[in-house]
């Protein structure tokens, strides 16, 4: 018999999660129709441990812990017209897919998202991580299973709060005499004009230059009177 291995195995939570296998103990690992995948499966024994690994969530990442407790196990959506998972190829003489039996082993208390495993140096080879890895079965090795365990049972470390931003300055009004001093020269053409009209305004007013000529006397138009002999 070979060594135990460890593996880990994606579902999204939407159509089955760790609280659904936690409910029914045991389910087939069916509707994987990945050639890689299936030969992962096949690669499987009886106690390897699996990663349950919720995926299409956000956050993603290992939700709990399984078993392997059989292999071999023909998929039974390959014959069912109604399932997405049904392939029209397969006959129960020559089935094309097959699986394993899961059962539920543990709720990690602590989820351990895709972020808290790239920040793990145990993790960072895990094929999880890998950009443009969307294998639903993988294996993982014995010191990536030890350590993403270690992950569910450690709370996540709270970041440290960010630094206080530095408050802006009030902008305080200027008193009068600061801004009288920004602008003396308009100012003190204010002050001039205000000066002269004052002293204008003082001043009484001077009478005219001209004055008004003496009234002519009236000339007549008749002749003189006769003088009279003596």
């Amino acid at each position: 018999m070979a060594d135990q291995q460890s593996w880990l195995m994606k579902s999204e939570p939407g159509e089955f999660s760790i609280e659904d296998l936690a409910r029914v103990r045991v389910e087939p690992w069916s509707g994987v129709r990945n050639y890689m995948a299936r030969f992962h499966m096949r690669a499987m024994q009886v106690g390897d441990e699996v990663l349950f690994h919720h995926s299409s969530v956000e956050p993603p990442g290992v939700a709990g812990l399984a078993r392997v407790v059989r292999t071999n196990v023909v998929d039974e959506k390959q014959f069912d017209p109604a399932s997405p998972y049904h392939d029209p190829r397969a006959t129960r003489e020559a089935p094309i897919w097959d699986c394993v039996d899961v059962e539920y082993v543990a709720t990690f208390p602590h989820f351990v998202s895709m972020d808290r495993l790239r920040a793990e140096p145990a993790c960072a080879g895990m094929l999880v991580l890998k950009r443009g890895m969307r294998l639903s079965v993988q294996p993982v090795t014995p010191l990536e299973y030890a350590a993403v365990v270690a992950l569910g049972n450690t709370p996540p470390a709270v970041p440290p709060p960010a630094p206080p931003r530095p408050r802006k300055p009030k902008v305080v009004k200027a008193p009068k005499a600061v801004k009288a001093a920004k602008q003396p020269k308009a100012n003190a053409a204010k002050a001039a004009k205000a000066a002269k009209a004052a002293k204008a305004a003082k001043q009484p007013s001077r009478p005219s230059r001209k004055t008004a000529s003496p009234p002519r006397r009236a000339v007549s138009s008749a002749s003189p009177a006769p003088r009279r002999g003596r």
